[in-house]
């Protein structure tokens, strides 16, 4: 699927649009990982608007510098700094699992802990590329898990990534640039009001699900397996 680029420039008012900002403003816990710090204004909203803040080891270095104050610091705790590490002693999580990452320690401990709401996880993707991937494939895992009442989705400097694995309407607004990416290659895909309409396709590459774009406020993705639907804002 190929459309024309996307030049409609970032709005307050599309992100909420897309994210349904208002509504989670009170309750949604921002996971706050170690990549690329979230310096965009889609991401610093959601961040100064969290309910808590939940950080992945260094990162709470740089929220803290900021002005932040962390609910909970996870991880092996070997990238934070020593002022932080005394500073914040009994928000402090060891856990040095290894069949894991700090990204998944965080969002389990928010399920351990039952906050309501939905998870917003920011700062997961930059500095290195397979990171970023496997972050991003992890919210395959995430939503579901035990314990989280709402949705967990990545929130960019760029845009919105969610994973889905039924039908699921998305707020949208027209001419928004939408990306689709199948985990497996046999999952079967069914679009309405996309620009460039599947019904039952299999993306068997990831480049066959990018740049669609969006003809409404909202539109609908249908689904037999994990897909990943990224929006640019």
């Amino acid at each position: 699927m190929h459309g024309s680029k996307n030049t409609t420039s970032y709005t307050r008012k599309s992100v909420e649009g897309i994210l349904r900002l208002p509504d989670c403003r009170a309750t949604h816990t921002v996971v706050l990982a170690d990549g690329d710090y979230p310096v965009a204004s889609a991401e610093s909203a959601l961040l100064a608007s969290a309910a808590r803040v939940v950080c992945c080891d260094g990162a709470a270095d740089r929220y803290v510098a900021a002005g932040g104050e962390p609910e909970a610091i996870i991880g092996d705790l070997d990238s934070i700094s020593d002022a932080v590490r005394e500073r914040y002693a009994d928000r402090l999580y060891h856990d040095t699992d290894q069949e894991t990452n700090d990204l998944t320690k965080a969002v389990t401990f928010c399920a351990e802990q039952g906050y309501g709401g939905d998870i917003i996880i920011l700062g997961a993707t930059g500095k290195r590329e397979d990171h970023t991937i496997g972050n991003i494939s992890l919210l395959a895992t995430y939503n579901g898990m035990t314990g989280i009442e709402g949705r967990v989705r990545m929130v960019t400097a760029h845009g919105v990534i969610d994973h889905i694995t039924g039908d699921t309407e998305f707020e949208s607004q027209p001419g928004q640039q939408v990306t689709i990416l199948c985990l497996d290659p046999a999952t079967h895909i069914t679009t309405h009001r996309l620009r460039y309409p599947l019904h039952r396709a299999n993306l068997r590459a990831w480049w066959m699900g990018t740049l669609n774009e969006s003809l409404d406020d909202t539109f609908c993705i249908g689904t037999d397996g994990d897909t990943f639907v990224y929006r640019l804002y």
